[in-house]
C-alpha cells in the first residue's frame, strides 16, 4: 500500500472534494450548525454595542430609568445565543459521529473486499491507524474545526463592520493588529504542523508496535526478547515525547506573543480613544466598546490560523484514508457477474448453480502481484469432482499457490482455472467461497463461544446442526472437556484452547456448511498424537464424495489420497497414486522416505 505524502503548506481541494459523498449525507445538520453559528457569532460581535449603549444611557448620565427593559432584552439575546450554541453542539456532534461512522464503514467494507495478498504485505498497525485515528481526525475537523473557523470569521467580519459604524478612524488602527497577529500565528503554526506530522508518524509506529507486542507476546517470552522489545518501544516513545515537547514549547512561545499583540491593541485604543474622549470627540460608551473589540478580536484571528494549519494537517489523514479506499481490488467480479450473481454483500443466491467440485488448471501461469519470478509456469491439471488430491513438495514449490488459485484467493496471471467446466471468473467470488471448507495449519477462531465459532460456517444453523457437525468430526469431545460446553468462550483468536482443539472446531465450522470442496492446508502438522488420530478419522469420514485438496507432510494423511501430485518449481514432476509413485522410485519415493525417517525420529523423541 502506498504511503501518503505530506502537503507542505498547500491546500489541495481535490482531496477535500473526495469527502463530498460522506458530507452530503450529513448536509442537513451541517447547514443547521453553520446557520446557528453565524447567528451566534454576529450576536456576540454586537455585545459591545450593548455595552456602549449602557454606558452612554445609564452610566454617564447616572440614571436607571429604562434599565429593566434593557436588561431584559440583553438577557433574551444572551439566552438566544446560548440556545443557538446548544443546538449547534448537538448538530455538530451528529455531523462528527455520522461522518466518522460512514468513513469507518467505507474503510471496513473495502477491507473485506481486498484480496489476501493485501494483508500479507500490509502491517496491521498501519490499517488501525488509518481506520481509527485518521477517520476520527477528519470527522472532527469537518464538524468542529471548519465550522468553528466560520464562526470566528463571521465574528471578525461583524466586529469590523460594527467598529467602522462606531468610529472609522479608531477601527482602522485596531484592524492593523489583525494581520500582524495572523502572520505571527501562521509562522508558528507551520512549525507546529511539522512537529504534529512527526507525532502522527510516531503514533502510527507505536500503534504497530503495540499490536506486534501483544500478538507476538508468546514468541517474545520464548525468545526472551522482552528487554529488546522494551528498548525498541522506548526509542519510539522517546521520539514521540521529544516531538510533543517541541510542539508544547512552540505553543508556549506563541501565547505570550499573541497576548503582547493584544496588549498593543488595547494600548492603541486607550491612547487614541482616551484622548478623543477627553477632548469630547468620542463618547465613553464607544470607547468601552472598542476596548472590548480590542481584547476580543485577537483570539478569533489566532483560532482561524490554527484551524487552517489543522486543515492542512488533516489533509494527510484524508490522503491516507483515500489511499486505503483507492487500494485496488486485484480480484474483482465483472459488472456482468455482479448483475447475475450479486456481490459479497447482496448475493443473488437464487441464481447460483450448484457446485460439483470439478477443478481444472488450464495452462496457468502465476506470479505474485508484487512481482518476482514465476511461481507456476504453464501448469495444467484436471481434478474430477469427488477426488482427494494430496499436494506434496519442498517448501516454496508452489503447493499453497495451487490451492489459493483453485479457491480464487488469487487469480492466474495467465491461463484459466475452471470450476465445473467454466472459468471461475465467470461467476461470483462468494458463489465459490460459499462452497469451500477450509482447515488451516493455524486456524483462526473469533472471540465468542465454541458454538458461535462453529456457526460461522453457516450463520443460520440451529443448535442441533452445530452439535451434529461437532460430533461428525469429534469436536464434541472438546466441548465435553470444558465446564461450559459449547458455551465456553474461546478467547481472542482462540487463545484459550490448544492448537488441536482449535483444529477440531475449525473442522466442525467447515463441515457445518456441507461444502463440496475441502481444503486442508497442513491441518495435522502441529498437533498431538491423540488429536491427530481424531482429525484423521474426521478426514476419512467427511471427504467422501467431495473434492479435497490436502497439503500435508504426514504420511498417514497423503497415503490414502486418490491422486498425489509432486510439485517442484511450479511444475508437476510426478502424479499418481501412492502405490504407483512408490513403484516408480522417483521424486515422490525420495520425499516419502525422507518424511518417514522424520516421523520416526519424532516418535522416538516424543516417546511414542
Amino acid at each position: 500500500m502506498r504511503e501518503s505524502t505530506d502537503h507542505e503548506g498547500k491546500l489541495d481541494l481535490r482531496l477535500w472534494l473526495r469527502l463530498g459523498p460522506y458530507v452530503k449525507k450529513v448536509r442537513r445538520p451541517l447547514i443547521i450548525s453553520i446557520v446557528l453559528l453565524a447567528v451566534s457569532s454576529l450576536a456576540e460581535a454586537a455585545y459591545p454595542l450593548f455595552t456602549s449603549y449602557a454606558v452612554n444611557t445609564f452610566v454617564v448620565p447616572g440614571v436607571t430609568r429604562g434599565i429593566g427593559l434593557f436588561a431584559l432584552v440583553y438577557a433574551l439575546i444572551i439566552l438566544a445565543g446560548g440556545v443557538a450554541v446548544a443546538f449547534y453542539s448537538r448538530s455538530s456532534m451528529v455531523v462528527e459521529l455520522t461522518t466518522g461512522k460512514l468513513l469507518k464503514r467505507a474503510c471496513f467494507v473495502h477491507l473485506q473486499e481486498l484480496p489476501i495478498s493485501f494483508y500479507s504485505t500490509t502491517p496491521v498497525g498501519y490499517l488501525l491507524s488509518r481506520v481509527m485515528s485518521d477517520t476520527d481526525r477528519i470527522s472532527s475537523m469537518i464538524s468542529w474545526g471548519i465550522i468553528h473557523m466560520l464562526w470566528n470569521l463571521c465574528y471578525i467580519i461583524g466586529a469590523v463592520v460594527f467598529m467602522f459604524l462606531l468610529k472609522p478612524s479608531l477601527a482602522a488602527i485596531l484592524i492593523l493588529v489583525i494581520p500582524i497577529t495572523a502572520v505571527i500565528t501562521w509562522i508558528f503554526e507551520k512549525k507546529i504542523l511539522v512537529e504534529n506530522r512527526k507525532m502522527r508518524a510516531f503514533n502510527s509506529m507505536i500503534t504497530g508496535a503495540y499490536n506486534e507486542g501483544i500478538t507476538g507476546a508468546k514468541a517474545s517470552k520464548t525468545l526472551v526478547i522482552e528487554e529488546d522489545n522494551c528498548a525498541s518501544f522506548g526509542v519510539l516513545t522517546g521520539k514521540m515525547y521529544r516531538a510533543s515537547v517541541r510542539t508544547a514549547m512552540l505553543r508556549g512561545f506563541l501565547l505570550p506573543l499573541i497576548l503582547f499583540c493584544g496588549s498593543l491593541a488595547v494600548a492603541a485604543v486607550l491612547k487614541r480613544g482616551g484622548h478623543q474622549v477627553m477632548v469630547g470627540g468620542m463618547d465613553l460608551g464607544v470607547m468601552s466598546a472598542f476596548i472590548s473589540y480590542a481584547v476580543g478580536i485577537i483570539e478569533p484571528v489566532v483560532e482561524i490560523a490554527g484551524v487552517i494549519t489543522d486543515i492542512m494537517a488533516a489533509q494527510v489523514c484524508i490522503e491516507r484514508v483515500t489511499a486505503l479506499l483507492d487500494e485496488p481490488c486485484l480480484i474483482e467480479d465483472t459488472a456482468e457477474v455482479k448483475e447475475k450473481y450479486g456481490d459479497s454483500f447482496e448475493p443473488k443466491t437464487e441464481n447460483w448453480e450448484p457446485i460439483r467440485g470439478d477443478v481444472t488448471f488450464d495452462h496457468v501461469w502465476f506470479k505474485y502481484p508484487d512481482g518476482g519470478d514465476w511461481v507456476l509456469e504453464d501448469f495444467s491439471l484436471h481434478i474430477p469432482a469427488g477426488t482427494t488430491v494430496a499436494i506434496v513438495g519442498e517448501t516454496g514449490a508452489g503447493k499453497s499457490t495451487l490451492v489459493n488459485l483453485a479457491c480464487r484467493f488469487y487469480e492466474p496471471t495467465e491461463g484459466r482455472v475452471l470450476i465445473d467446466g467454466r472459468d471461475s471468473r465467470e461467476r461470483s467470488q462468494l458463489w465459490l467461497h460459499s462452497s469451500l471448507g477450509c482447515v488451516l495449519q493455524d486456524p483462526h477462531l473469533f472471540s465468542g463461544t465454541i458454538a458461535e465459532n462453529i456457526r460461522y460456517g453457516r450463520l443460520e444453523a440451529e443448535e442441533e446442526d452445530v452439535i451434529r457437525a461437532a460430533r461428525l468430526v469429534s469436536a464434541d469431545q472438546v466441548a465435553a472437556r470444558l465446564p461450559d460446553g459449547y458455551k465456553t468462550e474461546v478467547g481472542e483468536g482462540g487463545d484459550r484452547l490448544s492448537t488441536g482443539e482449535k483444529q477440531l472446531i475449525s473442522f466442525a465450522r467447515a463441515m457445518i456448511a456441507d461444502p463440496p470442496i475441502f481444503v486442508l492446508d497442513e491441518a495435522t502438522s502441529s498437533i498431538d498424537t491423540e488429536t491427530e488420530q481424531l482429525i484423521q478419522n474426521a478426514i476419512s469420514r467427511v471427504l467422501t464424495g467431495r473434492t479435497a485438496f490436502i497439503i500435508a507432510h504426514r504420511l498417514s494423511t497423503i497415503r490414502q489420497a486418490d491422486l498425489i501430485i509432486v510439485v517442484d518449481d511450479g511444475r508437476i514432476v510426478e502424479q499418481g497414486t501412492h502405490g504407483e509413485l512408490m513403484a516408480a522410485g522417483g521424486a515422490y519415493a525420495a520425499l516419502y522416505e525422507a518424511m518417514r525417517i522424520k516421523e520416526e525420529d519424532e516418535e522416538v523423541f516424543d516417546g511414542r
